[in-house]
C-alpha cells in the first residue's frame, strides 16, 4: 500500500507552527479551503476570524506589536489582499511583522482569466518588503520559512506569500525548518562618537527617539542621557508602542499640526535621530516647509531603522560617561476630578483615572484625544498603540489584535482601552463582531462629534474656502449613526454617555465586563 503524502497545506502548516506560529487570523476563501481543512487536522494554530480583509490586517498588526511575534494572516486573492492594504500600510510604518497566506486560483487556471484572476503577484510585491510565489508542493515549506525569516527580522516587516489553490491540494509538500529572523543591526561607532561631540557642544540639542528606543528598560539611561547633555527627549510620530504612566518618563511627540511642529522644533540646533526618520510634515501646505526642524539645524543618526537601537544608546552613555538616572516622578494627583458636560480635557481624566495596571491603550482619537498629555503620567502604567500609518480605520482591528496578543502572552487579564474617533470607526467596525465572538476585554470608548472634525481644520491650512457642499462632506449627522445599535448588533455591549459623569459610572462597568463594550462617548 502507498502511503499518501503530505499535501502543500499540511507542509504549510506544519512549518509555521514550527517557526512558532500560534494564531492565524483570516478571511478564507475557496482557495483557500484545503489550507483551512489542513489547520483544522493539525493542532497548534488559533483561527480568529475577521469579517473583513482590513480587520484581518490590522489584527496581525496589534498581535506584533504587543508579543513582538508575527502572526499569519489568510487572505482571498488578490481583492482580497488589496482590501487588506490600507493596515498594512500601517503595520509598515509600524515595523509590525507578519506573514500574509494570500490564496490564488490554481496555476492552469489563471489563463482561463476567471472573475476573481488578478495580477496578484504585483499587488503583493508593492507593498511587502518580501513576498514569493509558490508554484510547486515541494518548495512551500522552504518559502514559509523564508517567509517567517523576513516577518521576524529586524524589528519586524511584513512578508506575503501567494499560494495556489493546486499547490495547497497537491500531495508532496515538504515542511522545512525555522530559519532564525536576523536581529537588528549594530551601530556604528563613528556614529555614536559624532553624537557624543555634537551633544557636549553646548548647543541646544534634540533627541528624537523611535519605537525601539522607548521600551520602559531604557528610560533611566535616556534620562541618564538627558541629564549628562541637557538634551531634549521628545518621541517620534511614528512610534508604534509608548509606555506611559507613572514611573516611565514623559515624552512628548513631534505635535501633528505643521505650525506647532516648527514651533516646537525651532529652538533645537541639532536633532539627533533614533530609530525614526526626521519630523516631516503628513501633508505639504501651501508656504509651510516639508520637514519640521530648522532649516540650518544639524540632523545626525545615531542609529537607523534597523539597527540596535539599545546598543546605541548603551554606546552614547558610555561616550559621554552618562549612568543611568532616576525617572522623574510627578508630585501629587494631576488627574482633576471633573463633571459636566463631555470636554476633551474632561474625557482624558475620567480615562486617565479609570485605567486599570499595564492597560493597552489603542490611541485612535484623532481631534478629541488632546487632553491627555497632561493626566497620564499621573494614571496607572500603559502602553499606548497609535496608527502610524495614517491611513484611518486601525483603531478596532488594532485593539482586537492586541487583546488575542495579549492572551498569546500569558496575559488575558490586560485590559484593552480603544480611544475611536467615530469617522474612523466606520471603516473597519466589523471588527467589534470577532471581539465578541472571541470574547476579549475590549473597552472601546467611541468618540461620538458627527464629523469627520480633522479634515475642517486641514481646509484652513491648505487655504481653502469650504462651502456648504464642503461642509457637507465633514457631516456624519445626517443621519446620525446610532453607535450603541451597531455595536448591540455584532453582539458587543454597549451604553451611551453624554456627561463626565456617566462616562465615569458607564467605564467601571465596562472594565469589569470579561467581554468587550463599546460606550458611545457624546461630544456636544
Amino acid at each position: 500500500m502507498i502511503e499518501k503524502q503530505q499535501t502543500g497545506a499540511e507542509a504549510l502548516v506544519r512549518t509555521l507552527i514550527a517557526g512558532g506560529v500560534n494564531t492565524c487570523f483570516a478571511n478564507p476563501g475557496t482557495s483557500e479551503m484545503h489550507f483551512v481543512a489542513a489547520l483544522d487536522r493539525i493542532p497548534g494554530i488559533r483561527c480568529v476570524l475577521g469579517l473583513q480583509e482590513n480587520t484581518v490586517t490590522g489584527m496581525a498588526d496589534g498581535y506584533f506589536r504587543v508579543t513582538r511575534r508575527p502572526a499569519a494572516t489568510l487572505l482571498h486573492c488578490g481583492p482580497g489582499y488589496a482590501n487588506g492594504i490600507a493596515n498594512i500600510h500601517n503595520a509598515r510604518r509600524a515595523g509590525s511583522g507578519m506573514l500574509n497566506i494570500v490564496g490564488d486560483h490554481a496555476i492552469p487556471h489563471v489563463a482561463h482569466d476567471s472573475p476573481l484572476t488578478s495580477d496578484v503577484d504585483a499587488i503583493v510585491g508593492a507593498t511587502s518588503e518580501w513576498h514569493a510565489f509558490c508554484t510547486h508542493p515541494g518548495r512551500i515549506g522552504i518559502d514559509a520559512s523564508r517567509g517567517l525569516e523576513s516577518a521576524g527580522s529586524g524589528f519586524g516587516q511584513v512578508a506575503s506569500l501567494v499560494l495556489p489553490a493546486d499547490v495547497s491540494w497537491s500531495e508532496g509538500g515538504i515542511e522545512a525548518q525555522p530559519v532564525r529572523p536576523c536581529g537588528p543591526l549594530p551601530c556604528d561607532p563613528q556614529r555614536i562618537k559624532q553624537v557624543a561631540r555634537a551633544l557636549r557642544s553646548g548647543r541646544r540639542a534634540l533627541i528624537l527617539l523611535g519605537t525601539p528606543a522607548v521600551v520602559p528598560e531604557l528610560h533611566p539611561l535616556l534620562a541618564g542621557i538627558a541629564s549628562e547633555t541637557g538634551a531634549t527627549l521628545m518621541g517620534s510620530p511614528s512610534i508604534s508602542s509608548m509606555p506611559k504612566g507613572r514611573g516611565r518618563l514623559v515624552l512628548p511627540v513631534v505635535p501633528y499640526s505643521v505650525d506647532e511642529a516648527i514651533k516646537v522644533l525651532a529652538t533645537y540646533d541639532i536633532v539627533v535621530l533614533v530609530n525614526c526618520p526626521p519630523p516631516t510634515g503628513f501633508f505639504l501646505y501651501p508656504g509651510r516647509p516639508s520637514t519640521m526642524h530648522r532649516r540650518d539645524a544639524d540632523v545626525l543618526t545615531l542609529s537607523r531603522e534597523d539597527q540596535d537601537a539599545a546598543g546605541a544608546l548603551r554606546a552614547l552613555a558610555s561616550e559621554l560617561g552618562a549612568a543611568p538616572a532616576a525617572v522623574p516622578v510627578p508630585e501629587g494627583d494631576g488627574i482633576p476630578d471633573v463633571s459636566g458636560p463631555i470636554t476633551p480635557a474632561g474625557f482624558a481624566a475620567v480615562v486617565a483615572k479609570r485605567l486599570p495596571e499595564e492597560a493597552i491603550v489603542v490611541n485612535e482619537a484623532l481631534t478629541l484625544g488632546g487632553g491627555f498629555a497632561a493626566v497620564t503620567p499621573y494614571a496607572a502604567p500603559s502602553d499606548w498603540l497609535t496608527v502610524t500609518g495614517g491611513a484611518i480605520g486601525g483603531g478596532i482591528p488594532l485593539a482586537t489584535g492586541a487583546a488575542i496578543g495579549a492572551q498569546a502572552m500569558g496575559r488575558p487579564d490586560r485590559r484593552v482601552v480603544t480611544l475611536q474617533a467615530d469617522g474612523s470607526a466606520a471603516y473597519t467596525l466589523q471588527a467589534l463582531w470577532t471581539q465578541a465572538r472571541e470574547k476579549l476585554p475590549v473597552t472601546t470608548l467611541l468618540l461620538n462629534n458627527r464629523s469627520y472634525a480633522i479634515l475642517l481644520g486641514e481646509y484652513a491650512k491648505v487655504g481653502a474656502k469650504p462651502g456648504q457642499t464642503a461642509l457637507d462632506m465633514m457631516s456624519l449627522d445626517r443621519p446620525a449613526i446610532d453607535w450603541s445599535a451597531i455595536a448591540t448588533g455584532f453582539g458587543v455591549a454597549s451604553a451611551g454617555a453624554t456627561t463626565l459623569e456617566e462616562l465615569d459610572q458607564t467605564m467601571a462597568k465596562a472594565l469589569a465586563l470579561d467581554g468587550p463594550m463599546l460606550i458611545d462617548v457624546q461630544f456636544p
